[in-house]
């Protein structure tokens, strides 16, 4: 059954138009009424986090009751509380690949389950974005999140942050706290990754990953003073999309 992402209030008997992106899609699958849908919020309604109490999550059975040119309308049924998403929340901070290499990175990350991305510039950076041209690149990676949740069956979709520079979002972060921190390096006294993932691992974790040619010393050193641990994850030298999901892949797996 196709699965569409709705962030708005979803209850049993409601009837509702399909978002415009979810739309096309059911009219590309030349889906008619009567025809039945899958649909998720992943705990969102309108782009914001749903009220406590009010969003069951999980998702629900719809039925097309009407079809436009341009909408669709449906009747909600029934809730099925059922999620699929990974134990612990991880999250991926990345200096951006050029070129269609980020596009791949946010759909197979999302596929194994990460919980947000946040696009990164760094010194070694071949992508740079400011501006306009930044948060259409946002939007867009936020697209193929949905995308990818929607045929993985995922019911969480991940949060693509705004592009920022490395040095201002390491400022800007909080207190480590009890947090795992990790940074993919490939310098001389890097840990094994799979070392930590043996003694057990509790609470939110981040990795910090980075672009073409990596990260300078200035800024492996900056990542350091924030809390960053440098693991490593063998001894060839991956490409900086295979490298992030290679990481994602051993925790959440």
């Amino acid at each position: 059954m196709p699965r569409f992402y709705c962030p708005t209030l979803l209850e049993t008997g409601a009837q509702l138009q399909l978002p415009a992106g979810a739309a096309r899609h059911v009219q590309v699958l030349r889906l008619q009424p009567g025809d039945s849908i899958t649909l998720f919020n992943g705990g969102h309604i309108d782009g914001q986090s749903g009220l406590a109490g009010a969003n069951p999550g999980g998702e629900f059975v719809a039925t097309i009751t009407d079809m436009g040119r341009s909408s669709v309308h449906v009747q909600v049924g029934a809730h099925f509380a059922v999620e699929r998403e990974p134990w612990m929340a991880v999250h991926l901070a990345v200096g951006m690949p050029a070129n269609d290499r980020m596009d791949w990175l946010v759909e197979k990350a999302t596929e194994l389950g990460v919980a947000s991305i946040q696009p990164l510039m760094t010194e070694r950076s071949v992508l740079r974005l400011t501006g306009e041209r930044a948060d259409k690149k946002a939007a867009h990676w936020q697209s193929v999140a949905i995308s990818a949740c929607e045929q993985c069956g995922g019911n969480q979709v991940p949060w693509i942050k705004p592009v920022r520079s490395l040095q201002g979002w390491l400022q800007d972060l909080p207190a480590n706290g009890m947090d795992a921190r990790w940074l993919l390096s490939l310098c001389d006294g890097s840990s094994p990754l799979a070392q930590h993932l043996a003694h057990g691992i509790t609470g939110h974790t981040t990795f910090l990953s980075g672009p073409e040619g990596g990260f300078s010393p200035a800024e492996e050193a900056g990542a350091a003073t924030c809390g960053f641990a440098p693991v490593t994850l063998g001894p060839r030298t991956l490409r900086a999309e295979t490298a992030a999901l290679v990481a994602l892949a051993r925790l959440l797996a």
